[in-house]
């Protein structure tokens, strides 16, 4: 059992500020209540596509499976169809069998494939305009729709010209194909995210009083104590009670490297055991697990509209506006100039498929899940589209100091030993004397050992020396530890060597911590609040990204002014009261900086709420973190400079998607309206449709490119 000693590093007082916010970034909401999931926190919408400008689905109750079977039996159907056409014929110079009804092959054919395979487009196009808002579904059916009467029309002989079954058929079987590899797409962006929800085992062994028992996972209760075998998936989020293994969470907070668990530590369902034992004591289940709030964070981002979605969607809606009128001068014109109705009808058609805005509703939404799903198995959150988009624009980034860039607990950050002793055996000696206090810089020092793989003797007779430190013999050598009063209480001397270290260490705000032997001073200890190895990478990556590094904290100047120069930092706010961080952030933005502001979301929530971006780090055991645009997952700033990163390859590919998607209808439309007619150029609906239904497949393919980008 471990000794209160609440006074005992009391000669210290003016280091107490290094733990002030220290805890802080240990609080976390218990709240998330902005997501709308099922019970299992899966994502309702899976399978289907992306939400239209009103956030409906333009693809509701539909599915890849769908769009597949009806493009088969339609191209079935079709094939006849097109070998029994009179124009097909001409054209190979072939004559098909003919037979008592043969003439009526592609008129019934023509119809069922119009019915059968058409109707998905007329029932979209009935959403839309009872939406008021008509687009890709709208030209579609109405281009279908054309062909289709005005093919009967000629069938029943009320008009001479020729009719447009075969040219009906291959449009529809085309736009099927096309519909099914968006919806491939679709899905297959959404599949990375919904294999999350796989990572759940569908049992678990809990422990009762009667033994170990096998129940499904929904059974499962705050409370229960479940046993998780070497290789298992944790069932619930819970806490350590028993054991030590090195848990996988690659596929949770995006962190390669095998996490080490013990008793005490927290665990999040759907994370891989490794080779331990663990007892879990479960804390949360189904929507209130940690793996329910991420995709619940990324089913509404990626429903969330950013800047360039809301002009795809203005674009598609001006397109849409723009190919009806096309069709309506083209059939104006060619019926001025003289030209056959017919001619003039498939000139119309043509024009309506090709102008189908279906590459711009494709270009953004794509690009967006496949974004957001990137983040979130690279442990990126997103919790606002617009801050994802805007992160590219950034120039500087504010950071909390306190456990943020440092890891908001103590560490031994520098020593010097005398006499002969070596510094590995002086912290060996000291986390002994130490490792019975409760106090934070003991803890600290006893950490240091830890982290170094160093093997913490056993201490005897450890008392507290009021006011002064603690005592205790190792190895049968009593030893004292403390600070400046222990000093003076012992009359013990420095060396010159270990005063120029203390100085050293007041110098920068850290606590110097003597260790004394026969009233010797053998070791003095700079403990202080440690900086994140990462830190250092994190802020060389925003340099080099051309963004400036300021840093936030409550700390003295000197404190301040040593982290900043260590991890190279360019502007510092030091002994900043958590009610004036928001203050901060708007004086740099006065000055025309577009600002990010990284802290833990809790005590930082203002400055959060405040910056362009604000950027809620090491909240991933508790995802609801309102404050900021972008959850971490873990407390990692080298995510910082990765959020930049997929920003700009996710802008990259919006833009490149856009100016595709509306710049091929520049050429495409004049050409479908027969511009180079007096050339022998004209396209067919279905040369059309392919035509369009490539451009689909271009966006599509660019934007699956984005998973090649290295963050």
């Amino acid at each position: 059992m471990k000794k209160s000693d609440d006074d005992q590093h009391s000669h210290v007082e003016e280091t107490d500020s290094h733990m002030e916010g220290s805890d802080s970034h240990m609080e976390k909401t218990g709240e998330d209540d902005h997501g709308q999931a099922d019970r299992n926190g899966h994502d309702k919408h899976a399978g289907h596509g992306q939400p239209d400008n009103n956030g409906h689905d333009k693809h509701a109750g539909h599915s890849p499976g769908m769009f597949r079977d009806k493009f088969w039996i339609s191209l079935i159907l079709t094939l006849p169809v097109v070998f029994w056409s009179a124009h097909i014929q001409t054209l190979l110079g072939y004559q098909a069998p003919e037979f008592p009804g043969s003439d009526w092959i592609p008129p019934v054919l023509g119809t069922v494939v119009f019915f059968y395979g058409g109707w998905v487009f007329i029932q979209g196009a009935r959403q839309e305009l009872r939406n008021l808002l008509p687009g890709m579904m709208t030209l579609i059916s109405l281009a279908i729709t054309v062909a289709f009467l005005f093919s009967w029309v000629v069938q029943l002989e009320l008009l001479p010209a020729e009719a447009l079954w075969w040219e009906l058929a291959t449009l529809v079987t085309i736009m099927l194909l096309g519909h099914w590899i968006e919806m491939r797409s679709i899905v297959q962006a959404q599949d990375a995210l919904q294999e999350l929800a796989k990572l759940l085992p569908d049992t678990a062994t809990r422990i009762t009083d009667e033994g170990e028992e096998k129940v499904a996972v929904g059974e499962l209760q705050g409370g229960d104590i479940v046993l998780v075998h070497p290789g298992e998936s944790i069932p619930a989020d819970g806490v350590v009670r028993k054991g030590k293994s090195d848990i996988n969470e690659a596929m949770i907070t995006g962190e390669s490297r095998p996490v080490k668990k013990a008793e005490g530590d927290e665990v999040i369902a759907g994370t891989n055991n490794g080779a331990g034992s663990l007892h879990i004591e479960v804390t949360g289940t189904g929507e209130d697990t940690k793996l329910s709030g991420i995709m619940r964070l990324v089913a509404e981002a990626q429903k969330s509209k950013s800047r360039a979605q809301h002009l795809a969607d203005r674009a598609a809606q001006f397109l849409t506006g723009a190919a009806i009128l096309a069709g309506v001068l083209t059939l104006i014109v060619w019926q001025f100039i003289g030209m056959p109705i017919d001619f003039t009808i498939v000139r119309v058609v043509t024009v309506l498929v090709i102008a189908c805005p279906h590459a711009l509703g494709l270009a953004v939404p794509l690009v967006v899940a496949i974004s957001t799903t990137m983040g979130a198995l690279n442990g990126l959150l997103v919790r606002d589209r617009l801050g994802l988009e805007e992160a590219r624009n950034l120039d500087t980034v504010i950071f909390d100091k306190t456990g943020t860039l440092t890891l908001g607990e103590f560490r031994v950050v520098e020593m010097s030993t005398a006499n002969g002793i070596s510094e590995e055996e002086a912290l060996r000696v000291a986390s002994g004397v130490e490792s019975e206090s409760e106090h934070p810089i003991a803890q600290g020092i006893v950490k240091t050992a830890e982290d170094r793989k160093i093997k913490i003797p056993a201490a005897e007779g450890f008392r507290a020396l009021t006011g002064k430190g603690v005592a205790a013999a190792v190895e049968g050598i009593e030893y004292h530890m403390g600070g400046p009063a222990l000093l003076r209480a012992e009359g013990a001397e420095l060396p010159s060597s270990l005063h120029e270290a203390a100085e050293a260490a007041a110098k920068h705000g850290q606590a110097a911590i003597y260790l004394l032997r026969n009233g010797t001073v053998i070791a003095v200890f700079a403990v202080a609040d440690a900086i994140r190895q990462e830190s250092r990478e994190a802020v060389s990556a925003l340099h080099q990204r051309g963004i400036r590094v300021a840093m936030l904290t409550g700390d003295a100047q000197a404190v301040a002014d040593a982290v900043a120069e260590e991890l190279g930092i360019d502007t510092v706010f030091a002994e900043v009261l958590p009610e004036d961080k928001a203050s901060k952030v708007r004086e740099l933005q006065a000055n025309g900086k577009k600002v990010a502001m990284v802290g833990d979301g809790v005590n930082d929530a203002p400055a959060l709420a405040t910056a362009d971006i604000g950027i809620a780090i090491g909240a991933g055991t508790d995802v609801a973190v309102e404050a900021g645009h972008i959850v971490l997952m873990r407390s990692d700033p080298r995510d910082i400079p990765r959020i930049i990163t997929l920003s700009r390859a996710t802008y990259r590919k919006m833009l490149q998607n856009l100016w595709w998607a509306a710049g091929y209808n520049i050429v495409a439309i004049p050409l479908a309206a027969g511009a180079l007619a007096a050339w022998g150029i004209l396209l067919t609906p279905a040369a059309g449709a392919v035509l369009m239904s490539a451009s689909t497949v271009i966006v599509a393919i660019n934007a699956q490119l984005l998973r090649r980008a290295e963050l």
